[in-house]
């Protein structure tokens, strides 16, 4: 199905709508014409919608974003092409770089990452893994760890609070 648009101003503008079946049981299927739809973001983190839906707070929310920017500076998911960022533009002599280079803020947010995750210890850096860092959903990830049903949230919740203090996020 082609995205839709919103004109609300409240909405975040790179929002990828798309209309997708529910199935009787509630789990999201491929669309067919006779069941109910949904609209889902396709852009929207499992992070941010339970934000959105008052299930964190503030404070838990800017913890879970920290962890993944980590993630992500350190270049610990997958890569598909190289970098292109430290080619030299041209020939002449440049001046001494400023601040820290790629590699060095990479390293740092790697160290920072694996200092959050140890802090979070086996139990609960699974769930913070995979649901702020790969981005899986909370019910995904509950089944792929074989746990109950709307425990997930929970747990991720604690690691969560877990991070803020890791980060020192203050509240």
């Amino acid at each position: 199905m082609p995205a839709k648009s919103n004109s609300n101003s409240n909405v975040h503008p790179q929002q990828i709508l798309v209309e997708r079946a529910l199935a009787e049981n509630g789990a999201v299927c491929g669309a067919k014409a006779s069941q109910r739809t949904v609209t889902i973001n396709l852009s929207e983190s499992a992070l941010s919608w339970l934000h959105a839906r008052g299930h964190l707070s503030d404070r838990q929310m800017l913890a879970g974003e920290t962890l993944r920017r980590d993630y992500e500076a350190a270049a610990l998911g997958p890569h598909v092409t190289m970098s292109w960022e430290n080619i030299p533009l041209s020939r002449q002599k440049r001046g001494a770089p400023t601040g820290l280079n790629r590699t060095e803020r990479m390293i740092q947010a790697k160290t920072r990452f694996d200092g959050a995750i140890r802090t979070l210890g086996p139990d609960l850096s699974d769930i913070a893994w995979r649901v702020i860092c790969v981005g899986e959903s909370v019910p995904a990830a509950e089944r792929e760890m074989s746990w109950p049903v709307r425990s997930g949230k929970l747990v991720l919740k604690i690691a969560l609070d877990r991070l803020a203090v890791f980060y020192r996020i203050p509240g």
